[in-house]
C-alpha cells in the first residue's frame, strides 16, 4: 500500500516537473527584432547648457497659490523661445490657464489624427535642510562630470527640453509631419495638474480633437534594477495607478489625562486601532493584469529560477506574489496601496483630546474604484470604531486608474521599436506607472496613452528621483533627443487604429 502511494506520489511530480519543464521552454522571447539604427548627430554640449538653463529656474508649483513663482514660470517661457527659435517661429504656442504651454505643429493631412507628447514645467521643492547634502547647488544647472546637475534636470524639464531640442532639429532639416504634432507643457503637474494638463485636455476635447498616441513622462530604462535580469530593461506606462486621499476624523469625550476612559475608548486610542486595522488589513494584492502581461513578457528573458517560477505561475504564484509583496517598489505594481500619511491629535500632554484626524492615501489598481477603497476604509474602522464615532470623505482630486492602453495597437509597436533602435540592448515590456502623471487628465481624448521616460536608471539613480542630487547624464540627455527625434517621425508615418 504504502510502496504504491509512493509511486504515485513519484508520477505526480514527476508529470509536475514535466510540465514546468515543457511550459518554461515554450516561453520564447517575445521581443521584436530591430536593426541597428546609426544615431543621429546631436550637439551633445549645446543641448546640455540649455538644459542646464532651464534647470537655473526655480519653476516651483503650488496647490494653493496658482502665481506662487509666476516670475520663473514666465522666465522659463521667454527662455523656451529664446532657445528654441525655429520651434518658435514654425509651431502655433498657446498660453492654457496662466502659465502652461500648447504647441501645435499643423500636419499636412488633415484626415490623420495627431499625436501628443507630454511633459512638465514645474519642479518639486527641495526638502529644508537637506541643500547641504547636496553635492552642487540645487538649481545650479551645473554641467559636471558628464551630468546636468540640479532639481527638474530628470523630472521633468529633461523630458521637456529633449522634445523641443527634437522638434528645432527637425523643423531645421525642413521636416514637415503629415499628421498634426501637440507638444502640450503643464505648469502644475507636481501639484495634480488641475489648471495644466486638464484645462489643455479639455481645451481640445472642446475643439473635438482625438489623439492617435500620447506619451509622457513615466516607466525607464532600468539596469540592474530587476532580479533574474542582466539586460535593461524598458518599461511602457500602459497603465496608471488611480488616486485617492481619505481622511477619517474621531470624536471621543474630552478630560484631564489623570482620569483616562475606559482603555481603548479616547481618540487617540481609537484612531490608532483604526490606522492599524487599515494598515494590517490592506486590500489584496494579486499578479494580475497588466503586472502579469509584463511578467509574462520578461520571464524568457531571465535565468534560473526567475525564469521557471515566472513562467509557471500557476503553480508559482503564492511564492512570487509573496516575494514581491516584501518589497514597497513591486508591492505597488500588485496591489492597491494603503499608506497612512498625516495624524493630528491632541495639544496639550494633559488633556484627552475630544477629537482626532488622519489622512490615509491610496493608490489604485486598474480594475478597481474610489468607491470600492472607500467602502474598504469603512468596513475596516467601523470593525474597531462604533460608526457614531467617526466620519469619513475623500480629499478633492481623486481619480480611478487610467484605461489600459492596448499592447496589440500600432501604437505600442512604434513605441517598442523605437525604443528598441535607441537603447539596442534593452528588452522592452509594458508595465505600470504607479506614481501620477499629467496623462491622467487625457483619457477622454485617447485611447493610447503611455508613459515612458527615455532615461537609463539603477537602483542609486531611482533614489535621486524627487531626492537629493538629481542629475541626468549628458549622454543619456542625448540619447533622449535621438528617441524623440525617431518617435515624432516614426508615429507620424505609422497610422493607428
Amino acid at each position: 500500500m504504502i510502496k504504491k502511494v509512493l509511486l504515485s506520489v513519484g508520477a505526480v511530480l514527476l508529470l509536475l516537473v514535466a510540465a514546468v519543464g515543457v511550459n518554461t521552454a515554450r516561453k520564447g522571447s517575445q521581443q521584436m527584432a530591430v536593426p541597428p539604427l546609426a544615431p543621429i548627430q546631436v550637439d551633445e554640449a549645446g543641448a546640455a547648457t540649455r538644459l542646464g538653463e532651464a534647470v537655473r529656474l526655480k519653476t516651483i508649483s503650488s496647490r494653493d497659490d496658482a502665481k506662487l513663482n509666476a516670475d520663473q514660470f514666465l522666465a522659463f517661457h521667454a527662455l523656451l523661445q529664446a532657445k528654441f527659435p525655429k520651434v518658435h517661429a514654425s509651431l502655433k504656442r498657446e498660453t492654457v490657464g496662466d502659465l502652461s504651454l500648447l504647441y501645435t505643429w499643423e500636419g499636412t493631412d488633415p484626415k490623420a489624427k495627431p499625436i501628443m507628447l507630454l511633459a512638465h514645467q514645474d519642479v518639486v521643492p527641495v526638502a529644508p535642510g537637506t541643500e547641504g547634502d547636496w553635492q552642487v547647488e540645487p538649481f545650479s544647472g551645473l554641467v559636471k562630470d558628464g551630468f546636468v546637475w540640479g532639481r527638474g534636470s530628470w523630472d521633468d524639464k529633461g523630458n521637456l527640453m529633449s522634445q523641443l531640442e527634437a522638434v528645432e532639429m527637425l523643423v531645421a532639416s525642413g521636416y514637415k509631419p503629415a499628421r498634426t504634432v501637440y507638444l502640450a507643457y503643464g505648469a502644475d503637474e507636481e501639484v495634480g495638474g488641475s489648471r495644466g494638463a486638464a484645462k489643455i485636455a479639455a481645451l481640445l476635447k472642446e475643439r473635438k480633437v482625438q489623439l492617435d498616441f500620447v506619451i509622457d513622462e513615466g516607466l525607464l530604462v532600468l539596469d540592474g534594477v530587476l532580479p533574474g535580469l542582466k539586460q535593461p530593461a524598458a518599461l511602457i506606462g500602459v497603465a496608471e495607478k488611480g488616486y485617492m486621499s481619505v481622511v477619517l476624523k474621531l470624536s471621543a469625550t474630552p478630560g484631564h489625562s489623570s482620569m483616562p476612559p475606559k482603555q481603548g475608548t479616547s481618540a487617540i486610542a481609537m484612531m490608532s486601532a483604526a490606522l492599524k486595522r487599515l494598515d494590517d488589513e490592506q486590500l489584496p494584492a494579486g499578479i494580475r493584469g497588466v503586472a502579469s502581461e509584463m511578467f509574462d513578457i520578461l520571464a524568457p528573458e531571465m535565468g534560473g529560477f526567475s525564469r521557471v517560477a515566472l513562467s509557471n505561475l500557476w503553480l508559482f504564484g503564492p511564492v512570487v506574489q509573496k516575494q514581491f509583496e516584501g518589497a514597497g517598489s513591486t508591492n505597488a505594481m500588485i496591489r492597491t496601496t494603503t499608506a497612512l500619511t498625516i495624524m493630528n491629535a491632541g495639544n496639550k500632554e494633559n488633556v484627552l483630546p475630544g477629537r482626532a484626524e488622519a489622512t490615509v492615501n491610496f493608490r489604485i489598481l486598474p480594475g478597481e474604484t474610489t468607491e470600492q477603497v472607500m467602502e474598504h476604509v469603512r468596513s475596516k474602522v467601523s470593525a474597531v470604531v462604533p460608526a457614531e464615532k467617526f466620519e469619513l470623505f475623500a480629499l478633492p482630486g481623486a481619480v480611478s486608474a487610467s484605461k489600459v492602453a492596448p499592447t496589440n495597437s500600432v501604437q505600442y509597436k512604434v513605441l517598442s521599436k523605437t525604443i528598441r533602435e535607441i537603447f539596442p540592448d534593452a528588452l522592452v515590456a509594458p508595465g505600470l506607472m504607479v506614481a501620477g502623471t499629467d496623462s491622467i487628465h487625457y483619457g477622454e481624448i485617447s485611447d493610447h496613452i503611455f508613459k515612458f521616460s527615455p532615461v537609463r536608471a539603477n537602483s542609486e539613480d531611482l533614489k535621486r528621483f524627487h531626492g537629493n542630487n538629481e542629475r541626468l547624464s549628458t549622454g543619456n540627455y542625448a540619447d533622449a533627443i535621438r528617441f524623440y527625434h525617431r518617435l515624432i517621425t516614426e508615429t507620424v508615418a505609422a497610422q493607428g487604429n
